[in-house]
């Protein structure tokens, strides 16, 4: 049996990733919560009951003190007995904190599985999104920007819900059932826990408006220095070239000093923060109110010291919103960035919905023009040709006249403004977007490839398990197999980040290696065989063009070997076809071929 390359498997397809209508950060995290009901029922349970225990155990302690002071109970027994009401609200007591300790355990648990599959799916819709958008989209972006999004927003998502989440709704619980324990007690003592309430939700809400901005501002800023990391690390080699390191550490250190400011910003917020201060005043003013009423013989001590426990517990809502609130805000911080990505619009149609056939290779452009949508002019402009099925199409032109624009137009990379492609007599608006890309492959000289074994490189094409025979055929039809077999490992070898640890030729012999493995219907090779020598070139042009026999070939050049086998060139000036025919006709008819070809050592 072969070999098989197991290739990943995807659950979502792009064009399945979900539209997103929300119009704020709380709404999009409410959707994702939704799916979660069960466990937040059992979260919301286990919290409520945990704070009930919390509040009842102040009340049995007051009990206890009332028995040691001597004052009369309900229980005949206990009044006769003390030691017996003493053990039985010690033993209430252990059954309250036991009861708590499952039921704190059973919230924690619950809301630590909710937070982290909303940390796995943020990350999950972010990332299909993320493949979804046009080029155009990802042209505009920092790459580490979107890593910071990907990595740490989504991460404070996760930590808003666990324990931010989490210690706010036990904050709110630690608040209510201490106050409706007191009102049991007499409604006189509400007067200082009411009080606390009132001016702790004014405090809150100045804290939270002062805190919102400079925590949008802090993640903004992470993503900015995240953003010139990157850049200065993928461009080392540019930057050691151009002996810029003291201007690229320039740039880091502005970028992380404005992110320090933020976050001394943040501190300054953060010292303001009043709820420590007015708890203190509460308990110090519900204390002399609980003594003035005991003193007038209102309330027993057993009221007193229960009385005193409650208020004890209003301390923890008062410490812990000032870390609960600044998770809370952190995590909206970060599902804003979050969501700004997913809503960005762009001029992509994946339509999932569309066209699915094999193709035959007929490619047709109809008077085609395209622009980036920030620039004035077109940089294709009114573009017709026909490629029949099997045919070989040079495009040559100066440098900036539009060739690889147009190729990035056949897969949709881009889309035209005016005009259309048709593929089999199909506008390629009209294809599903799988089945187009599918049929299509595209060999660029910049070749780029994953850090991962040369064996997954070339099968990286096919989203199906692939046998080492037809990876090895492809290789040797590339020309590939020979340095391939020369490495320790062969085709388990671990290329480095881009394929850096290969040299230009072998990096695009791997590249060619893929296409043909994935047998597309059209082929693109934007000057792909530039960093090969003519030997080999040789032998690769006679692997192509035996194995691509009745398929669509587009081919970006300047070297005459390739061009005299094409079928037809076309001459592209100023993003406008000035000129097409055979090699030999445009050199008797186009003076502008005969400059570009005596300008180029062919």
């Amino acid at each position: 049996m072969a070999a098989q390359i197991a290739l990943p498997k995807t659950e979502f397809r792009v064009e399945n990733a979900p539209t997103y209508n929300q119009t704020n950060p709380i709404r999009w995290v409410v959707s994702h919560l939704a799916r979660y009901k069960l466990l937040l029922a059992a979260f919301f349970v286990g919290m409520t009951v945990t704070n009930i225990f919390n509040a009842a155990i102040p009340r049995q302690i007051g009990a206890a003190f009332g028995v040691v002071a001597g004052e009369t109970t309900a229980d005949a027994a206990s009044a006769t007995d003390p030691y017996y009401a003493i053990a039985l609200i010690t033993l209430t007591l252990v059954g309250l904190a036991v009861g708590r300790f499952f039921c704190d355990a059973l919230a924690s648990f619950s809301m630590e599985v909710v937070a982290k599959r909303l940390e796995r799916d943020g990350r999950d819709e972010l990332y299909l999104n993320l493949l979804g958008k046009s080029q155009t989209f990802h042209n505009q972006q920092r790459v580490g920007d979107i890593m910071a999004r990907a990595a740490n927003d989504v991460r404070f998502v996760n930590e808003m819900m666990m324990p931010g989440f989490s210690l706010l709704y036990d904050s709110m619980m630690a608040i209510f059932m201490p106050i409706l324990f007191i009102a049991f007690i007499d409604l006189r003592l509400l007067l200082a826990p009411l009080t606390f309430c009132f001016f702790y939700y004014f405090a809150v809400r100045l804290y939270m408006r002062q805190l919102e901005p400079v925590s949008e501002q802090v993640r903004a800023r992470f993503g900015g220095m995240n953003a010139t990391l990157n850049e200065a690390v993928t461009g080392i080699e540019v930057v050691k070239a151009a002996s810029q390191d003291k201007q690229e550490l320039g740039k880091f250190l502005r970028d992380a000093r404005q992110y320090r400011d933020a976050f001394v910003k943040e501190g300054e917020v953060q010292a303001r923060y009043l709820p420590t201060l007015l708890i203190g005043i509460a308990i110090a003013g519900g204390f002399l109110q609980a003594v003035y009423l005991y003193n007038l013989g209102e309330i027993s001590i057993s009221d007193l010291i229960a009385f005193m426990g409650l208020m004890w517990v209003l301390r923890w809502p008062a410490f812990s919103s000032f870390f609960t609130f600044y998770l809370v805000q952190m995590g909206l911080a970060g599902a804003g960035r979050i969501l700004e990505l997913l809503q960005t619009e762009t001029e992509l149609d994946e339509n999932a919905a569309g066209h699915v056939a094999p193709m035959r290779g007929e490619l047709v452009f109809e008077n085609v023009s395209f622009r980036h949508f920030d620039s004035g002019r077109d940089l294709l402009h009114n573009i017709s040709f026909t490629a029949r099925p099997g045919e070989t199409i040079a495009i040559v032109g100066q440098t900036g006249s539009g060739k690889t624009t147009l190729t990035k137009l056949v897969n949709r990379t881009y889309d035209v403004n005016d005009g259309q492609i048709t593929i089999d007599g199909r506008d390629i608006r009209d294809w599903n977007m799988h089945s187009l890309r599918s049929q299509i492959s595209i060999i660029e000289q910049d070749i780029f490839l994953f850090s991962r074994s040369v064996a997954e490189n070339i099968a990286f094409g096919l989203g199906q398990q692939v046998s080492r025979e037809d990876i090895i055929r492809a290789a040797k039809e590339a020309q590939a197999h020979q340095f391939i077999m020369n490495f320790k490992d062969g085709y388990d070898t671990i290329v480095g980040e881009r394929g850096v640890t290969l040299s230009g030729g072998q990096r695009q012999r791997i590249a060619i290696a893929r296409a043909l493995l994935t047998d597309p219907r059209i082929l693109i090779l934007d000057d792909a065989t530039s960093a090969v020598d003519s030997a080999t070139e040789d032998e690769i042009q006679k692997a192509i063009k035996r194995i691509l026999e009745g398929r669509t070939t587009l081919l970006i050049t300047h070297r005459l070997s390739q061009i005299r086998r094409a079928d037809r060139v076309l001459l592209i000036r100023q993003g406008e076809i000035v000129a097409q025919g055979t090699h030999h006709e445009l050199m008797a008819t186009s003076e502008l071929y005969q400059r570009i070809f005596a300008r180029y050592d062919i």
